[in-house]
């Protein structure tokens, strides 16, 4: 067996051995498991970083054997697994160092850190898996594994939020399973690959089809929090910030989008989803939870729950660029994929920052807190900027590419979503940039400031600035070879141009 073959595998079990060597660890060796996550992290990072090479350079990552008859259990490395690969192996190296810091003085930090590790095998496996079969084992694993970091805290509010996180989830992949089913038992094992498997789908299987690309769509779309079906995000925010954080910028609701995707593109193909009628409703279903999201978010005066509505809003653009017929608005959903976690991943470390440190959870407790934090809120305040669609950032990018796709795919209606979810976007984050800076303190909080002493944990402070300079870097570099833009171009031309 070659050395490419067996890279994913070796990949996934970085995270899976750390697992089970940190819930070995006793709970009073902080250093020990401080090394295990970390070093785990860089090692997956730098596998992640060669099968990226290796994709570009042609490489073909792929191992596959046989579970039960019929039925594969897949691995492959393609442009797209590792560009979710990428952004996961990325911000969860962040993400670690943050709830280290986060976590410091709590109990159960082995338990939580041992299903830390086995949501990133968890993720890693949606991202390398190679057919539907296999993304439903790592897909449910992940559902089994982000539960005890929900209910982490233990407090009632904690274990509701659990059950309900739980219901939903179980239920999409319920679901999920019976589409699945069906598909195998209508046409057998069907691998991802570019261009689909039904481009010229006979006309009795039109019907069949188009029923298992609903509940198809249906499963995955839970965890996508696709209005509907969202309910479980708002409730999930009582979980500690680097669980909030992995839940809406690299695991969760990211593995429902990448699923969406993976269906559209690698199963049905774009094509055949158009043919049977089904891309049009879906793009009008992802601008309507666009708006949704965006107007919930208004109204919420907890910091995190206005973050939460602002991910039902904001993963949607992802399904809103596929589903715009054309390369360009799937570059523009693809990018989003990335851009999104990068932004709001900073927005929530800040948020954790504030609450960690002035136990601050409610918009309105944070009047004055960028005097007292600057370092944090000028990370909050690119995140928030980027997310509104402010050039050069992120957002901005993002939104430009959708909004091309549109024009060209001739459905200038959605250009329209695009400005009206911009001004909500402005609506929600701007009075809270508002008030970082240009309100009075009322809170006598302790008054170190940033210079000469961080202002809050150095495992809290940086994870943020480095993301929010990231926030900024792919948007002014996004024409660069290698920026997330230009891997979103490609994925989409080798889609449409095979």
């Amino acid at each position: 067996m070659s050395l490419s073959a067996l890279l994913p595998p070796i990949t996934l079990m970085t995270s899976l051995l750390a697992a089970v060597l940190i819930f070995a660890t006793p709970e009073h060796r902080s250093g020990l498991r401080t090394t295990i996550n970390l070093t785990a992290a860089l090692i997956k990072l730098l596998l992640v970083a060669i099968m990226v090479w290796g994709v570009f350079q042609g490489v073909d990552y792929h191992l596959t054997f046989t579970m039960l008859p019929g039925v594969a259990f897949t691995l492959k490395a393609d442009a797209l697994s590792v560009m979710f690969a990428g952004l996961s192996a990325i911000l969860w190296l962040l993400t670690t160092v943050y709830a280290v810091g986060y976590l410091e003085d709590s109990p159960n930090r082995s338990r939580f850190f041992g299903f830390f590790s086995l949501c990133v095998a968890s993720t890693m496996g949606i991202a390398l898996a190679g057919n539907l079969f296999t993304f439903l084992l790592f897909y449910e694993m992940l559902t089994l594994a982000t539960y005890p970091l929900v209910v982490h805290r233990g407090t009632v509010e904690a274990l509701r939020a659990g059950r309900t996180y739980i219901l939903y989830t179980l239920t999409g992949g319920a679901v999920l399973l019976v589409a699945i089913a069906w598909l195998h038992g209508l046409v057998g094992d069907l691998p991802f690959r570019q261009g689909g498997h039904f481009q010229q789908a006979a006309s009795d299987l039109e019907t069949p089809l188009t029923l298992i690309f609903v509940l198809l769509i249906a499963g995955l779309g839970v965890k996508a929090a696709i209005f509907p079906l969202h309910g479980w995000l708002p409730q999930a925010m009582v979980a500690p910030a680097p669980v909030s954080a992995l839940l809406h910028a690299v695991a969760v609701v990211k593995a429902g989008a990448f699923g969406i995707v993976r269906v559209v593109y690698d199963i049905y193909g774009i094509e055949s989803v158009a043919a049977l009628g089904l891309l049009e409703p879906l793009a009008w279903l992802a601008a309507f939870t666009i708006l949704y999201g965006s107007v919930r978010a208004l109204s919420q005066a907890d910091l995190k729950r206005r973050l939460a509505f602002s991910t039902i809003s904001q993963v949607s653009y992802i399904i809103l660029g596929i589903s715009l017929f054309g390369p360009i608005g799937t570059a523009g959903g693809l990018v989003h994929l990335l851009h999104q976690g990068i932004m709001k991943i900073t927005l929530f470390f800040c948020a954790g920052n504030y609450a960690e440190t002035l136990g601050i959870h409610r918009v309105d407790e944070l009047d004055g807190a960028g005097r007292r934090m600057p370092g944090t809120s000028i990370a909050f305040t690119i995140g928030a900027f980027g997310m509104i669609g402010t050039p050069p950032l992120a957002g901005f990018i993002t939104k430009w590419t959708i909004a091309s796709g549109a024009i060209a795919a001739n459905m200038h209606w959605a250009i329209a979503v695009l400005l009206l979810s911009s001004i909500l976007n402005a609506a929600y984050f701007l009075p809270v940039v508002q008030r970082l800076w240009f309100r009075e303190a009322v809170n006598d909080w302790p008054h170190e400031r940033f210079w000469g002493r961080l202002e809050t944990s150095a495992w809290l402070f940086w994870p943020p600035l480095i993301t929010a300079l990231m926030t900024i870097m792919v948007g002014v570099l996004a024409s660069m070879p290698f920026s997330p833009l230009s891997w979103a171009e490609l994925i989409a031309a080798r889609e449409y141009l095979p």
